[in-house]
């Protein structure tokens, strides 16, 4: 767990907790200037994704059953405090993927995506004391172009295993822009965190300065 700061906009009584471990989704509130406490939710993603997909869920739904989960576990830690859970499943054809295990996984799973329109499902979802407050998901269509297998060889080289930490394989903000023709959506739900419907939550519930 990381304290954080006090923020000039964040005017709750206590500080807001988020319940990821990811980096970009940290980045964003922080750009946002906010300053969460960092708490890392013990949650088997892969047991509890396995169980929902047994009752074959569309992908917004796994997306915000997943952030609720993560939020929840974390909420039991900070009574009192707003915790924020996120996830993002991405979906080509109704198929859902998940995060590459290693390189030749990413390989073969950036062919299966190249040419086509696939799409990211972002949820996020806001708990105190073990109760949902607030939840969302948002979606973003990503079109990646034809991808010849000289440029596949020398953008694993160059990116390493940096995208095994992102469901798609590639990451947007850096190597990854290469990959796409066409991308529709907001930056931030490309990102895993839909930022604009939780900031108006905020400010509309006083957390927020307005």
């Amino acid at each position: 767990m990381t304290l954080a700061p006090a923020s000039t906009f964040w005017i709750a009584d206590h500080p807001l907790v988020l319940a990821s471990r990811s980096s970009a989704r940290r980045a964003l509130l922080q750009g946002a200037g906010l300053q969460p406490i960092l708490a890392s939710p013990e949650v088997d993603e892969r047991a509890l994704e396995a169980k929902l997909l047994s009752q074959n869920p569309t992908p917004e739904t796994l997306a915000r059953h997943l952030a609720l989960a993560k939020a929840r576990a974390v909420s039991a830690r900070f009574p009192g405090h707003w915790v924020l859970g996120a996830d993002q499943v991405m979906s080509l054809d109704g198929a859902i993927f998940h995060k590459p295990v290693d390189l030749s996984t990413a390989a073969r799973q950036l062919r299966q995506l190249a040419g086509k329109t696939h799409h990211l499902h972002a949820a996020v979802s806001l708990v105190r004391d073990g109760q949902e407050v607030f939840g969302s998901c948002d979606k973003a269509s990503l079109s990646m172009r034809a991808l010849s297998e000289p440029f596949l060889t020398a953008y694993l080289a160059m990116a390493g295993e940096t995208i095994l930490q992102s469901v798609g394989g590639y990451q947007l903000e850096g190597l990854g822009v290469h990959l796409f023709d066409a991308i529709s959506g907001a930056h931030d739900t490309i990102l895993g965190l839909p930022l604009l419907p939780l900031l108006a939550f905020w400010r509309k519930s006083g957390a927020l300065l307005q």
